[in-house]
């Protein structure tokens, strides 16, 4: 009898065994199919780029570069599940694999890629850091700066940009530093520093949440290369390239005139740069373990690069923030593409 049970105990121990390799060795598309959803890690809140509304619908370019991908495997942008963190927290979330993938501007560096196991899939926002000030201390240059004290987010490149430029600069500050963006911004308009220093979209977000935005201003002064973008886990070539093709497709279509508005249209083009974004032609779905139509789900739902920089950060939005270098290389602006072919 006791030989009996501990065979039993033997193959489930096997099969379980079997089982957790199993899982361990499903990729992270198997996973999300079988979740039935994408799980994305953003910020707990930074308008333009990822915030919820009073109904928790979230929104932001961040979001909407989550809603892509989903779009991409399940033909529905809503197919999504988000996950508010801190800069602190956002590495770990996905290095332990809490979330599929990490859409929070995040900042592209070697040493992010190098020793963390993490891979940027593109850049969705160029960014540099800059200073907001209250207008009352009567300065219009970061030069004039010695002696401040500066509100900063830990866990950001943000702390290191500041004190090379400083340093570079022989001047001094003094850091107050806090853990999410909502304390810090909490924190410049309590007066507990006269500078609040971060990426020059955050400051044109945070800005807005003051009670009185017109009490603040941007300094013009830009100290470091800012590249944002999503970020996947190492070890999954399969996933990396979905992220990062989902994004450089939408890029693509907005060079080629493809908007959520014509997408239907466009399905008739005769432009062979057109037909393989869309699915019409070649097998761009089947070389990802996507649809083969699925640059026209996420463009149908999604839509084109401009049309998330727009609703999100653009002109007339509350941030106002012009295309600038965000621009196609061919109005100026550094945004480009590899092609889908």
């Amino acid at each position: 009898m006791k030989k009996t049970k501990s065979i039993a105990l033997g193959i489930a121990l096997a099969a379980g065994a079997f089982t957790a390799t199993n899982a361990l060795a499903a990729t992270t598309l198997e996973n999300v199919k079988d979740k039935g959803h994408l799980q994305c890690g953003v910020t707990s809140g930074l308008p333009g780029f990822s915030q919820p509304d009073q109904e928790g619908n979230w929104t932001g370019i961040d979001v909407d570069t989550c809603r892509a991908v989903a779009a991409a495997i399940f033909s529905d942008p809503k197919a999504v599940e988000f996950t508010p963190l801190t800069a602190k927290e956002r590495f770990t979330a996905l290095q332990s694999g809490e979330i599929d993938m990490l859409s929070r501007n995040t900042t592209w560096t070697l040493t992010r890629d190098a020793s963390l196991g993490l891979n940027f899939a593109g850049v969705n926002y160029y960014d540099g850091q800059g200073f907001l000030i209250n207008k009352g201390i009567g300065v219009d240059d970061a030069s004039q700066l010695d002696g401040a004290t500066i509100c900063i987010q830990s866990g950001t490149t943000t702390e290191l940009n500041l004190s090379d430029y400083f340093r570079a600069k022989g001047m001094e500050f003094k850091p107050i530093v806090f853990d999410t963006s909502e304390q810090t911004v909490q924190g410049f308009s309590a007066g507990r520093c006269d500078v609040l220093t971060s990426d020059r979209s955050q400051l044109a977000a945070l800005r807005s949440k003051l009670s009185d935005p017109s009490s603040a201003k941007i300094l013009p002064n830009t100290i470091s290369k800012e590249p944002l973008g999503p970020v996947v886990r190492q070890g999954d070539d399969q996933w990396f390239n979905i992220v990062k093709w989902v994004l450089a497709l939408q890029i693509n279509a907005e060079e080629l005139g493809v908007t959520s508005a014509n997408v239907e249209e466009m399905l008739k083009s005769d432009n062979p740069n057109i037909q393989r974004l869309l699915g019409e032609d070649g097998d761009m779905g089947a070389k990802l373990g996507l649809p083969h139509d699925f640059g026209y789900e996420v463009i149908k739902h999604v839509g084109n690069y401009g049309e998330m920089y727009e609703r999100n950060v653009g002109p007339d939005t509350p941030l106002g923030l012009d295309r600038g270098i965000n621009a196609l290389w061919t109005d100026g602006g550094v945004l480009y593409a590899p092609p889908v072919r």
